[in-house]
């Protein structure tokens, strides 16, 4: 039996004059939902096709494919196309409870996948998981079997829960669907409370979880609204305005959590890491441009290449200006400016990158003064390496007056990277291979020029008091 007309009112004259009708029409709180759960879609489907054996991928894969279409089929104006489409008044409404029904298979689906783990295959998980498939696919036929039974032979397009609420047949459908939904909805929201509270999550996991959390709850207030304009139809009472106008933005917003729950794990670590490198490469800059100017080169452009791949070309890039400036380096200057940063009041750790930001800058301007003067220091890999360490005389650099001379100098065993096993207190190295594990605190302290002058200062005090005591003659 065909349906009476529908009022252009109920189905969507966008032709309407009034600005509010057109956007009432636009039905903002059905498709804003929609888009948000289709963005989350395609998000994961790169995931889900290449992992399309993982049950868990293919549970929420499903989950938001059957939430975005409950969402497109139960506009109003898709329902009125539906129906008119197919030749039968309502027929949208066993589709939609058939798509809502489905939607809750896939949440338990998802509950089993997470609590059994995606690699679980046990003959229990598969029986567990064929249950819900048979219940729930039992519940779609016998809505269909309902609708097929009911007499609805009035289109209603946004109440049709309370309008048929006490037909026969109609009841039971509608009774079944929301009861369906409900238990879906509560099972599911116990394990993700469960889960939410567990140790060792990160922080995007947790966020993600409460949000589906949150949206399980919305969607429990939402059967509470349908139930309780159904119950008020049984005892004669009229509460249609809570299945209406109450009913539907909470579940609307309800999808947009569901949505965001799935997006914020994987999202949200994504910018994390994209956060990470480019914060990397910002913090590599100072001496990325104070390395730049030892022979003029750079790291070469690439345009397609990913941020992931700059940081580790930038990495490598000052790595390499550094060993060519070892010839270069001078370990009584590191010395003498760590002692003098630790006099400043600096932490140990602070003082370690000021004595190297200004031991690099001296080796930067030995070498354009003298490309090729200053004896070899070779890089070792052992970090523990022992034995007196010896200074050779030097070219003199930016912060020296004259040659220096010293004699053999010994000190106690060495400990990568220049730190006294125990004490924390810094040792000069012989090999500077620590520069090279140090850079970015070097290139953090580099943006406080004040700072490394005053260091710079204080060190060539103290060598030049040093240089001053040595010529003395000592009288017997």
């Amino acid at each position: 039996m065909r349906g009476t007309a529908v009022p252009a009112t109920t189905t969507g004259a966008l032709g309407s004059t009034d600005p509010a009708d057109f956007f009432g029409e636009l039905y903002i709180s059905f498709w804003i939902p929609t888009a948000v759960l289709t963005a989350a879609l395609v998000i994961k489907l790169p995931s889900i096709v290449k992992l399309w054996r993982d049950s868990l991928l293919r549970a929420v894969g499903g989950l938001l494919l059957l939430a975005a279409c409950v969402f497109v089929f139960a506009v109003p104006s898709v329902i009125a196309w539906t129906n008119r489409v197919v030749g039968v008044p309502n027929v949208a409404a066993p589709w939609v409870y058939s798509l809502i029904t489905a939607f809750c298979a896939c949440c338990l689906l998802l509950i089993v996948a997470w609590r059994n783990g995606p690699a679980a295959r046990s003959p229990a998980t598969r029986r567990l998981m064929r249950w819900v498939v048979g219940v729930y696919a039992g519940v779609i036929v016998v809505l269909w079997v309902l609708f097929a039974l009911a007499d609805v032979p009035r289109e209603r397009l946004r109440d049709l829960d309370t309008y048929y609420a006490t037909t026969p047949f109609m009841r039971e459908e509608i009774l079944l669907y929301l009861l369906a939904h409900t238990a879906a909805c509560l099972i599911t929201y116990r394990l993700i409370r469960n889960w939410a509270r567990a140790d060792g999550l990160d922080l995007w996991l947790r966020g993600g979880l409460k949000a589906l959390g949150l949206g399980c709850v919305l969607n429990l207030v939402f059967d509470a609204s349908k139930f309780t304009a159904v119950v008020a139809r049984w005892t004669g009472h009229d509460l249609d305005w809570l299945s209406t106008h109450v009913a539907p933005p909470v579940v609307a917003l309800a999808a947009i959590f569901i949505a965001v729950g799935f997006i914020l794990p994987h999202g949200g670590q994504y910018l994390q890491d994209r956060w990470r490198v480019r914060a990397g490469l910002r913090r590599l800059r100072p001496l990325y441009l104070l390395i730049r100017t030892v022979d003029g080169s750079r790291v070469p452009f690439a345009l397609r290449a990913t941020p992931e791949l700059r940081l580790t070309r930038r990495e490598t890039f000052i790595r390499d200006g550094l060993l060519r400036l070892t010839r270069h380096l001078d370990k009584d200057l590191r010395r003498l400016a760590y002692d003098a940063a630790l006099d400043l009041g600096h932490t140990p750790g602070r003082a370690k990158a000021l004595a190297a930001a200004v031991t690099i800058q001296d080796a930067v301007a030995t070498r354009r003064r003298s490309p090729d003067s200053g004896p070899a220091v070779t890089l070792t890999t052992d970090p523990l390496a022992t034995g007196p360490l010896t200074t050779a005389p030097r070219t003199t650099g930016p912060l020296t007056a004259g040659p220096l001379t010293a004699g053999p100098l010994t000190t106690g065993p060495l400990v990568f990277p220049g730190f006294a096993a125990g004490s924390g207190e810094f040792m000069v190295s012989s090999d500077f291979t620590d520069l090279l594990q140090d850079i970015e605190a070097v290139s953090l302290v580099l943006r406080e020029p004040v700072e490394i002058e005053a260091v710079r200062a204080l060190a060539v005090a103290s060598r030049t008091d040093s240089r001053t005591e040595s010529s003395v003659p000592v009288h017997e």
